[in-house]
């Protein structure tokens, strides 16, 4: 992730299976291209299937090159992070290593820790193969690419159990139109006794906001919180924040011990009405053979409708990579129209090449890539297109005092607006 929707708007040409050594490229280590340490934060369910679906496809491709699995567990990848970072700064990075497109990769760039891949799109034919406004979202400020998306999710998705709903007298297939509308059902969940929004730790809450913000806003003001057009401590920003307070208040006592997988599993279980999840949460459902519009319902976050919040996951090139062929090599299976079609299907999100038939997806993924090919696109918080990390680390301290009750809504706003003036 997943946490993982990536958010963003990230990625023909049938790839050649062949060997890393002759990609080409600047930088990097001068390994022979014999291996790859890639690294992920995908551990476990639908996201190491994904990734399992991906590095079968390489060793079709480059059965010359072993793949060394550096997985590090965590949602949204705050451990991997971590992790990575202390790498970095060591002079010890992988071969190559996950990242969410967009803003997340500046602080990497700043600091001169990935190369620029912009040849290897040519090489490789990913300019003609990805929409002409993905490769700009993914173009950074000097104008050149650092890394190569596996996939695009959507981050605002609302999940339902309709059994839950029928119970309780809410219709399963009701559109609700705003926020507002969707409230009073949540009031309605909670009269009965029901949990009506599971979430989960802090990214999730963040998450939340993220869609809560899209919401109240609309598109194109939320989009202003990001680059300053819109002011953090106006008027249309307080009243979205107290949307979101309300939200919270309709969720479960235990979310801060849980990640998205178990807020998720509320949802499955019965245990919960709603939750709001990237299109990640899709497999998990599926995973347990659960069938949309009968087991589950999926649907844009109310007063979202016609607005794809994009995020992708994404590999880089590191400086110093100690096998930059093999990265290379991987960034190659990563583009690939047989890449990405392995790992989405797989993984839940949709491919980032235009060339790929919908037909091989399920009902919900081909609704994901016709909303992202005709919907207004806007950049997850949440998930790194947004911001740079440093602006996500302090919106993520700001709303974990908020929803634990360390601070009030007055001081969430002035703690947010500092967090974006950075």
């Amino acid at each position: 992730m997943t946490a993982t929707v990536a958010t963003a708007a990230v990625l023909g040409l049938t790839l050649a299976a062949c060997g890393g050594g002759d990609t080409g490229g600047e930088g990097g280590g001068e390994g022979g291209g014999s291996q790859v340490e890639v690294f992920t934060w995908w551990a476990a369910g639908s996201e190491k299937a994904g990734l399992d679906a991906l590095v079968g496809e390489f060793e079709n491709q480059h059965p010359d090159i072993e793949f060394v699995n550096g997985a590090v567990a965590g949602g949204a990848g705050s451990a991997a992070k971590d992790l990575l970072q202390t790498r970095l700064q060591a002079q010890d990075p992988p071969d190559t290593f996950q990242a969410h497109a967009g803003m997340e990769l500046q602080d990497y760039i700043d600091a001169a820790q990935i190369e620029d891949v912009s040849d290897l799109y040519e090489e490789f034919g990913l300019t003609d193969a990805f929409p002409a406004d993905l490769v700009d979202r993914l173009s950074a400020e000097d104008g050149a690419i650092y890394s190569v998306p596996s996939n695009i999710h959507r981050a605002n998705v609302v999940w339902a159990n309709p059994t839950v709903l029928e119970e309780n007298d809410i219709d399963p297939e009701a559109e609700y139109a705003d926020l507002d509308a969707w409230i009073a059902d949540l009031e309605k969940l909670d009269e009965a006794g029901v949990t009506p929004l599971s979430v989960g730790t802090t990214w999730t809450q963040v998450h939340l906001l993220e869609t809560v913000l899209l919401a109240s806003l609309g598109a194109e003001a939320y989009t202003g919180l990001w680059d300053g057009s819109t002011d953090w401590e106006g008027a249309e920003v307080t009243s979205a924040l107290e949307d979101f307070e309300t939200l919270m208040g309709f969720t479960n006592d235990d979310r801060d011990g849980l990640d998205w997988p178990e807020a998720t599993q509320m949802v499955i279980d019965g245990g919960a009405a709603f939750n709001v999840m990237g299109d990640w949460a899709v497999a998990a459902f599926e995973e347990q053979d659960k069938e949309l519009g009968t087991d589950f319902t999926a649907a844009p976050v109310p007063g979202t409708d016609g607005t794809f919040d994009f995020l992708a996951d994404s590999f880089t090139l590191p400086v110093g990579a100690p096998d930059a062929e093999g990265a290379k090599a991987w960034l190659e299976t990563v583009g690939s129209l047989e890449g990405q079609v392995a790992f989405n299907k797989a993984k839940g999100s949709i491919p980032a090449r235009t060339d790929a038939d919908p037909a091989e997806f399920s009902e919900y993924q081909q609704t994901a890539i016709e909303s992202f090919a005709n919907d207004t696109i806007v950049s997850s918080l949440a998930h790194g297109a947004a911001t740079p990390v440093a602006t996500l680390n302090a919106v993520s301290d700001a709303t974990s005092k908020f929803t634990t009750g360390a601070s009030d809504l007055a001081g969430y706003q002035s703690e947010l607006a500092a967090a974006a003036a950075g």
